[in-house]
């Protein structure tokens, strides 16, 4: 602060939330340039992947295959064998947000979910998706989700579970919203006051925190999606 005016660097970052300028031009919803540039990366990581399968995995191939058999033996015990067939989504959503929260560490990138309309936009597809999955499951049945254990609930319990659905894409996407969201004003802060000595020895706490917001967002996703496709209570 100086002369009780906002530091230009803050005041250019909180201005210009959805804007980026590359080669001269302003490109609205950086968040979704962002977004492209992180699957970007993916895709080419998992095409230099594919390409160096090996019978004795190493370097890549070895980190990612640790990785997705841990996503695989975790899901697999929380769901059993029906959560298998959801493996590519859960993994691939895991690494996706993975992924976003990471180029907010980069200097020049910004965090993709660090924008409610990122947030939002996957908080939406985890609530159409499992209930799409449970309608498909038990057809008509499904409804007997929303009703309680007793008929006798049913008008307490509908109502109430209406709104705890409606609540879950609310929940999933300000939670991660505001997490990410508060590192990156937090990084801003300390760029600010020390550009050295004060980014360095947050990076590891704030590279924790970021995997926790996606572990987060995978699991609440994984058990949504498992209340779904297991039986209604009565």
């Amino acid at each position: 602060m100086a002369g009780g005016l906002p530091h230009p660097v803050l005041l250019s970052t909180f201005c210009n939330m959805d804007q980026i300028t590359i080669g001269g031009q302003v490109v609205e919803f950086k968040h979704v340039f962002y977004s492209w540039v992180c699957m970007a990366v993916l895709f080419v990581v998992a095409y230099l992947v594919r390409r160096r399968l090996t019978l004795v995995p190493g370097g890549m191939q070895n980190f990612f295959e640790a990785l997705i058999d841990t996503i695989e033996n975790f899901i697999c015990n929380t769901m059993g064998e029906a959560g298998r067939r959801f493996v590519p989504l859960l993994a691939g959503m895991f690494i996706y947000i993975f992924g976003m929260n990471l180029l907010g560490l980069i200097p020049g990138f910004d965090a993709p979910t660090a924008n409610l309309n990122t947030t939002v936009s996957m908080a939406l597809f985890v609530l159409v998706f499992y209930n799409a999955l449970g309608i498909i499951r038990w057809k008509a049945h499904y409804v007997h989700h929303f009703t309680g254990p007793s008929k006798f609930l049913i008008p307490l319990m509908f109502p109430l579970e209406i709104v705890s659905h409606l609540s879950r894409p609310v929940s999933l996407s300000l939670r991660l919203f505001g997490n990410i969201r508060g590192e990156e004003i937090v990084m801003v802060l300390f760029f600010v006051m020390a550009p050295i000595l004060g980014t360095i020895p947050i990076y590891a706490l704030f590279l924790l925190g970021k995997t926790m917001q996606a572990f987060v967002f995978f699991m609440l996703t994984m058990f949504y999606i498992k209340g779904a496709i297991e039986a209604p209570e009565h």
